[in-house]
C-alpha cells in the first residue's frame, strides 16, 4: 500500500502589498495559477509565513499600524477569496500565514488550509510567537487536519519548531507530515534546518519547512523524511519551488521497523513502566497514552 502525496514548497518573496487586500490576492492568484500550470500533478502547495501580510523594513510603529490594518477575521473576505482560489484550481492550499483578528479583538499569526472543494478545513494560531519581537497573541492549541485519500497533516509556524513539545504533540495527534511555514531573515536559519531534521527523527514524521526567499527571508527550505533524511532542499535564498512525491506510508513503516531498522521511540512503553513525572509541565508522561492517533487513511499498527 502506498499513499503518494505530490507536494510543492514555494520559496518565494512575500506577495507585494496593496492598499486593497483583494489586489494583493489577485497577485497571489496569478502566481498560483502559473505554478499549477507548471506542476500539474501537485496536490498540495505551501507558501511561507506571512506571505500575504509582509511588513518589510517598516519601523516598529509602522509595523504595528500595518498589522492592525491587515488583520481580518478568519471568516472574512480574505478567507472567502482563498477558498475560491483553491476550489477553482482544484488543489490543497496552505497560503503561508496571515494576521487574524479574533472574536476577542486580539491579533494572531494564523495559518489556514483550503481544500480542492473550496472549503477552509483547518486553521492554526501560532502557539510560540517569536518573543520579544513578535507582539501578536499566542494560540492555545495544536492543530492537525485530514487530507482525504492521503493522511493527517500537522500545522506549525516558524518559531514553533524550536519547541519540541509542538512537534511531539502534532505527531501524537496523528500527524504524518508536519508543515512548518517560516519567515526567517536571520542567521539562525541554519539552526532551524537542524531542528527540523531533529523533529522529523524524534517523531518519525515527514517535515516540510518552507521559508521566504530574499529579500524577505534566507530561504533554505527543505523536505525531510521520517528518518531525518533530506528529500529535497534549497541551499540559497533565491526564489525556487521544491517539489517531491512523498509516500505517507513510510511513517508507518519506519515506526514499525525502526529508524535505520533499529530505533522505535513510539514503542518505548510496553506496559511494564510506571508514569514518569514531568515537573516542568506539572504533569506526567503516562505510558498508556504513548501511542500516536490515526486518521481514517492511516494503516493501523500491527
Amino acid at each position: 500500500m502506498t499513499r503518494l502525496l505530490p507536494i510543492a514548497l514555494v520559496q518565494s518573496p512575500a506577495t507585494p502589498q496593496s492598499i486593497r487586500a483583494d489586489t494583493t490576492l489577485a497577485s497571489f492568484t496569478t502566481q498560483l495559477e502559473g505554478l499549477t500550470q507548471r506542476y500539474t500533478d501537485t496536490q498540495l502547495f505551501v507558501f511561507p509565513e506571512l506571505h500575504l501580510n509582509p511588513t518589510g523594513d517598516a519601523s516598529h510603529h509602522e509595523t504595528e499600524a500595518l498589522i492592525e490594518a491587515m488583520a481580518e477575521p478568519i471568516d472574512g473576505k480574505r478567507n472567502r477569496l482563498l477558498a475560491e482560489i483553491a476550489g477553482d484550481l482544484r488543489i490543497w492550499l496552505i497560503p503561508g500565514s496571515f494576521y487574524e483578528r479574533g472574536d476577542d479583538g486580539l491579533i494572531y499569526n494564523t495559518t489556514a488550509v483550503y481544500s480542492p472543494e473550496g472549503q477552509r478545513v483547518a486553521s492554526y494560531r501560532k502557539v510560540f510567537p517569536w518573543r520579544p519581537h513578535e507582539k501578536v497573541s499566542a494560540g492555545d492549541r495544536f492543530v492537525v487536519f485530514d487530507m482525504a485519500g492521503f493522511g493527517r497533516i500537522g500545522l506549525s509556524i516558524c518559531y514553533d519548531s524550536w519547541f519540541p513539545e509542538a512537534s511531539r504533540h502534532l505527531a501524537w495527534m496523528g500527524a504524518e507530515l508536519i508543515v512548518n511555514v517560516v519567515l526567517t531573515p536571520t542567521s539562525d536559519r541554519a539552526q532551524e534546518v537542524t531542528l527540523n531534521r531533529a523533529n522529523a527523527i524524534a517523531n518519525q514524521v515527514f517535515v516540510a519547512s518552507v521559508n521566504a526567499a530574499a529579500p524577505d527571508g534566507l530561504g533554505r527550505s527543505l523536505l525531510i523524511d521520517p528518518q531525518g533524511r533530506v528529500c529535497v532542499e534549497s541551499t540559497s535564498s533565491e526564489s525556487t519551488v521544491l517539489t517531491d512525491v512523498i509516500d505517507l506510508d513510510e511513517v508507518h513503516a519506519v515506526r514499525q521497523h525502526g529508524t535505520g531498522g533499529v530505533t522505535r521511540p513510539w514503542q518505548q512503553f510496553e506496559g511494564i513502566d510506571d508514569s514518569i513525572p514531568l515537573p516542568l509541565y506539572d504533569g506526567a508522561l503516562t505510558p498508556e497514552k504513548w501511542h500516536p492517533q490515526c486518521s481514517a487513511d492511516q494503516p493501523t499498527t500491527a
